[in-house]
């Protein structure tokens, strides 16, 4: 078994006791003690786990390892920018999209507000995103109600799940805090879910992610790359990356001005 699918089977049975042994996992997954505590380490380092004498267990929900909005909005601004300017090009006049929460998202909701000569319909459960085209005279813009995130500025939960399942989008845009393998992730099991929704509501999936999240592990997993029509990311992604993961789906790079 690779690494990448030992730590996916680390995070798979942490999330059902909350707990896990290093005994625990190599009894599982048949490797040495050695193996074990590395890839312990490994999770832990991408903030997935914190260590404890013979094991390891997931972080306390009063002690989050999610970032802030406003720790994400400070991280790799260039390149959201311009992966953001990519994406908006892809949206058609009469387009009817969903825009997901999140730092690059965000940024595509500023191109599209200054975007002249175009009208279309933007859905959003992103008090962020609606905030930036309130004002649009352009945009239709309809805002999902339910259970608020104010880590992430998101509504999500079974009211945002039951107005939307009801929806149809031509594109669906959404960003993700880890692809790894042939899925994205992201912290919050009822973001990730929303998401899902909306993706599978639409004809044009796209996921705009930079590329410091790739190989990377989050909590929930809400998708597979198969499933994607294109990822959007910039170009700094590394040659072995780009070839790993364009076996599952398009990538678009965009240079970084």
């Amino acid at each position: 078994m690779n690494k990448k699918r030992r730590l996916e089977k680390i995070l798979d049975m942490l999330k059902i006791d909350g707990t896990i042994t290093i005994k625990e996992i190599i009894d599982e997954l048949d490797i040495s003690d050695m193996t074990a505590r590395r890839d312990l380490d490994a999770l832990e380092a991408d903030g997935l786990l914190t260590r404890n004498h013979g094991g390891a267990q997931l972080l306390s929900s009063k002690k989050p390892l999610e970032k802030t909005h406003f720790e994400k909005k400070s991280l790799n601004t260039k390149e959201k920018i311009d992966i953001a300017k990519k994406a908006c090009s892809l949206i058609k006049d009469g387009d009817t999209i969903f825009i997901g929460p999140g730092t690059t998202l965000e940024q595509l909701a500023l191109e599209l507000k200054g975007r002249k000569g175009y009208k279309f319909r933007v859905i959003t459960n992103s008090l962020p995103v609606f905030l930036i085209l309130n004002d649009s005279e352009t945009i239709d813009l309809l805002l999902l109600g339910g259970e608020y995130r104010e880590i992430t500025g998101a509504f999500v939960g079974s009211m945002a799940s039951t107005n939307l399942k009801a929806m149809r989008f031509a594109k669906a845009f959404v960003s993700a805090n880890a692809v790894t393998h042939n899925s994205i992730a992201t912290y919050s099991d009822k973001e990730g879910v929303i998401q899902q929704l909306a993706l599978n509501n639409a004809v044009e999936k796209f996921l705009l992610v930079d590329s410091t999240k790739f190989d990377r592990y989050d909590f929930f997993n809400f998708y597979n790359l198969d499933q994607l029509d294109t990822i959007i990311t910039d170009n700094q992604i590394s040659p072995q990356h780009l070839e790993e993961f364009s076996q599952y789906t398009t990538i678009l790079k965009v240079d970084v001005s």
